[in-house]
């Protein structure tokens, strides 16, 4: 069995030709494809992309949420809502909702995704760190993991999960150097890898992979973005986690049953998730 540790099902990513909602025929063909568990992002520009990843995984028993709010995005846990947008949560009745749920509901097994992004920049770096900061609070007050967003950003968010003492979790679609992943390691961090691994111009990333030992890797398809090879520039979904694990058995010199199992183990023991026999 596999596990995508890290997928964006929101409705409207998920829409076909005519507005019809395609995820129910997106999660069959994902566990036709053996991918059994499947760890829902909630963590967009409000509370609505939030709540859709708590309501998914309330209605499917082999769907989970982490809910945070992305580093693009921080700037909405400070804003007061516009006047055209009343019932739009933003700055501390947001943050009141997103940690009323981290402690209240049972499906939400992760805190993410949350980190620091200086590649875009979206937001201003003292936002992102203040709010990063405080999620890191809320991960060590709640005893759950983190899933973390790190662009160009290695040190900096190194440094604060550090500081903060008593943070485990995932780097999740991780692009960094082998040497930025050892420091992860390290701190007992686990590292995911996406479909990133497989483009054949990704060579930093696929040596990372390389020097990942097994019981520290996760795998992704931070769908609907980043399709593998071969399905590079199609909409991504759960099912074709299997290509990247191709990959990834390829380059690790490892079976792909012994991936199977090595990673899935690595999931349900980070996100408490219930063990399902492979």
């Amino acid at each position: 069995m596999w596990i995508d540790t890290h997928c964006h099902l929101d409705q409207n990513s998920f829409l076909d030709e005519q507005g019809q909602d395609e995820r129910e025929r997106i999660l069959e063909q994902a566990r036709k494809a053996q991918v059994r568990q499947m760890v829902v992002i909630g963590s967009g520009q409000g509370m609505s992309e939030i709540e859709n990843a708590v309501s998914l995984a309330k209605t499917q028993k082999d769907l989970f949420a982490a809910i945070a709010v992305h580093p693009h995005d921080v700037a909405v846990l400070t804003e007061a809502p516009p006047e055209s947008q009343q019932g739009f949560l933003v700055g501390d009745a947001l943050w009141s909702r997103i940690e009323y749920l981290v402690k209240e509901e049972p499906r939400i097994v992760a805190i993410g995704e949350t980190g620091l992004d200086l590649h875009y920049e979206h937001s201003p770096l003292d936002m992102q760190v203040k709010q990063f900061d405080r999620f890191l609070s809320l991960a060590k007050q709640t005893k759950k993991p983190v899933s973390l967003h790190v662009r160009d950003a290695h040190k900096q968010a190194l440094s604060m999960v550090k500081n903060a003492g008593g943070i485990c979790g995932v780097v999740h679609c991780f692009t960094g150097t082998v040497e930025e992943a050892r420091a992860w390691l390290d701190l007992g961090f686990l590292l995911s890898f996406s479909g990133i691994v497989t483009f054949p111009k990704a060579i930093e990333v696929q040596k990372a992979c390389q020097f990942v030992p097994v019981d520290s890797m996760l795998l992704e398809t931070d769908c609907p973005f980043l399709a593998p090879v071969p399905m590079r520039g199609k909409r991504n979904e759960p099912a074709y986690l299997v290509h990247t694990a191709a990959c990834v058995s390829s380059i690790k010199q490892i079976n792909m049953e012994e991936l199977a199992i090595q990673t899935s183990r690595n999931a349900q023991m980070l996100f408490q998730l219930p063990n399902i026999s492979v």
